[in-house]
């Protein structure tokens, strides 16, 4: 086995995009603008739509991994390295998991889903770190962020120091050699 199953290979691209644009989207669009800004309705409904659609696909992505042939796992040579790789992917799961029963948790708390989804009237709040899943939100996503990095970091040491091909794993095509 060489290549990951077509499903996972889908599903890591897809979310790949949207889990970028959703946390590029609550940091440097949502953060700035202020409540009281029309504009912020809409971005709140694209930004909490991304959230749960890839809480959706990773719970499907989830299963199509613990239930799919996969590759080896990757051989850097280091033991260490060997258990970052596997921690840094599981570590991945769990953060975008976070992110999205965070996410839920500070839309329902607070109303939001009311007034973005359903017409609500009530204003928004003045301030979301009120209340307490906005402030795992807020650290999640910077965990997330940096967890995205390292993953980046990964792929580059196999692609440019081991010149393994390792990211044709990740890619459609013959899955056995």
């Amino acid at each position: 086995m060489t290549r990951y199953h077509p499903l996972l290979v889908t599903l890591h691209w897809v979310m790949a995009v949207m889990i970028i644009i959703a946390l590029l989207a609550g940091n440097f669009v949502l953060d700035p603008l202020e409540n009281s800004d029309p504009d912020k309705m809409f971005s709140f409904r694209a930004h909490m739509t991304i959230g749960v659609i890839v809480g959706l696909l990773v719970i499907l992505r989830l299963i199509t991994r613990l239930t799919t042939t996969k590759p080896p796992h990757a051989d850097t040579g280091s033991p260490l390295l060997n258990l970052a790789g596997r921690a840094a992917h599981w570590g991945l799961y769990l953060l975008i998991l976070v992110m999205v029963a965070s996410g839920v948790g500070l839309s329902l708390s607070s109303g939001l889903a009311d007034v973005v989804f359903f017409g609500s009237e009530t204003p928004l709040p003045a301030d979301f770190s009120a209340y307490p899943p906005r402030t795992v939100h807020g650290i999640a996503s910077k965990l997330l962020g940096l967890l995205i990095l390292a993953h980046v970091a990964g792929w580059a040491f196999h692609q440019f120091v081991k010149k393994d091909g390792l990211i044709s794993r990740m890619w459609f095509g013959k899955r056995s050699a």
